[in-house]
């Protein structure tokens, strides 16, 4: 099985936001970058997979500048066999989308896994949009997946409990909560073998940007906290109702 797996280069939860350009771009002064979550969680389940003795070649790919070939390769020291960069600036879900599903087609793939969202943009539409592109089944938000033959199980959250989906080769399919138990952190030998994998840059395909950025909006601040005497439930009834109006 080929499988390739979308990697998201996000900034650390902990880093402090910024904007620029009069709040039409993202400041990446002192910023640390990362795989998000949800792609760990994704290149994890594959991983676990392939030692569990299943043939499983995965390639991680990005879009992205040069800045990027770092999370690559540490995707690469968790694990992954070679990696593709697309060298561009990721501008919107639709260009993303377009690219790798150019990688998957020049690459003759079995399966594409992303992240259920990534954590700075939290869009939830690459996934979709590359098997529309490809012409594929996609499943979003997957919370088990599980391989037998030329078959894979999987299950997605849903209201009230869980919905168990069946599914052979190919298709795309994002993952969520529960994809793998916990991300995989790569070891010094990993980090080594690492720097001799494959990383091959391609150049974009066409696709004109669907969206623009208009301005950035930082969350407004949260209200200082009011401590209430547990014995004063009048008082904290009337904060409730006059000043945070929930009741």
């Amino acid at each position: 099985m080929k499988a390739l797996v979308c990697i998201g280069h996000v900034p650390d939860t902990t880093s402090k936001i910024r904007f620029t350009d009069n709040d039409t771009k993202f400041d990446n002064t002192d910023i640390q970058y990362i795989i998000g979550p949800y792609e760990e969680l994704a290149l994890t389940r594959l991983l676990d997979i392939k030692d569990s003795g299943t043939d499983v070649h995965i390639t991680a790919v990005n879009v992205g500048p040069v800045e990027t070939e770092a999370t690559l390769r540490k995707a690469l020291a968790m694990g992954a066999d070679e990696a593709v960069r697309v060298n561009a600036e990721p501008a919107d879900a639709v260009f993303v989308a377009k690219q790798i599903a150019e990688v998957f087609k020049n690459g003759e793939y079995d399966v594409i896994v992303t992240g259920k969202e990534s954590i700075d943009y939290n869009g939830s539409q690459v996934e979709g949009m590359i098997a529309e592109f490809i012409g594929l089944p996609s499943v979003s938000g997957a919370s088990l997946f599980e391989i037998d033959g030329d078959k894979v199980k999987m299950e997605q959250e849903i209201e009230g409990g869980k919905q168990v989906l069946n599914a052979t080769f190919p298709f795309v399919v994002s993952a969520g909560k529960g994809f793998a138990l916990e991300p995989r952190i790569p070891n010094m030998r990993g980090i080594m073998m690492a720097r001799r994998k494959k990383l091959d840059v391609v150049e974009p395909v066409e696709q004109n940007n669907m969206t623009e950025v208009v301005k950035h909006y930082l969350p407004e601040a949260k209200p200082q906290c009011k401590m209430v005497d547990p014995e004063n439930v009048e008082e904290l009834v009337r904060l409730l109702h006059e000043e945070a109006k929930i009741i």
